[in-house]
């Protein structure tokens, strides 16, 4: 095998690489589409085109574990191809974690429907999944362009999903106090949420992931993390003086 080969084949393995994360990343952007519009609409349907959908993701991934370390076993490559491979791997594992909460948001709109949700929530709900859309879109962009300023952007992005988040888990706490008939309901939405802020946090960290593929250092400014719904206590007395 000349040596003319061998760099045209392992251009190959890597362009494979990115196109199988590529196509695993928009699976995972329709998937999330999809459970979004099933959460708005209260489409139990589409919720279970969602739940089949989750199986292409994996085998996906499995392809891409596969390509990667064959790669690594082959071709044995250095400096940013070895980045890039790496990184790939890692990147791969944020996005089947995202494909999971989707699946696992779908999974949950029968029984808010049932439930009869705070329809006021749902639409809060329905603008977080939205921006996390928004996130993993440009994500991938800046997976595919090497653009480590888009990364970077990225990676602020997700502070207002965590804000979102906080803003919901203070209404759905004060909404189930004031009728407890909503708690059920009420449960799955902040569950959903979590999941939502969760994908946020996995995209970031795919943001960040890239820009070391490209620039070889991790960034130096800390992500602002802006979740405090761990540190929140809902007063009682607060919401029996409205």
């Amino acid at each position: 095998m000349n040596e003319t080969h061998i760099v045209s084949s392992f251009t190959d393995d890597m362009n494979e690489l990115e196109s199988l994360l590529l196509q695993m990343g928009g699976l995972v952007e329709e998937q999330l589409k999809n459970a979004t519009l099933a959460l708005k609409k209260s489409d139990r349907e589409l919720a279970k085109t969602v739940l089949k959908g989750d199986e292409r993701i994996n085998d996906l991934e499995a392809q891409l574990n596969e390509t990667a370390i064959k790669i690594l076993a082959l071709r044995q490559p250095v400096a940013v191809d070895l980045r890039s491979v790496v990184m790939s791997l890692k990147i791969a594992r944020h996005l089947e974690r995202v494909g999971d909460y989707a699946k696992n948001t779908a999974r949950r709109i029968n029984t808010i429907t049932k439930a009869s949700a705070f329809t006021g929530s749902v639409s809060t709900l329905v603008r977080m999944c939205e921006m996390v859309q928004s996130m993993i879109k440009s994500a991938l962009d800046a997976y595919s362009k090497r653009d480590s300023n888009l990364a970077e952007e990225v990676r602020h992005n997700d502070e207002y999903v965590d804000q979102m988040h906080n803003t919901l888990f203070r209404e759905l706490l004060t909404y189930m106090m004031e009728d407890q008939q909503h708690i059920s309901g009420s449960i799955h939405l902040l569950l959903i949420a979590k999941n939502l802020e969760r994908m946020g946090d996995h995209v970031a960290d795919i943001a960040k992931e890239t820009q070391y593929m490209v620039t070889g250092e991790w960034p130096e400014n800390q992500r602002n993390k802006g979740d405090n719904t761990s540190k929140m206590i809902i007063d009682l007395v607060d919401i029996e003086g409205k």
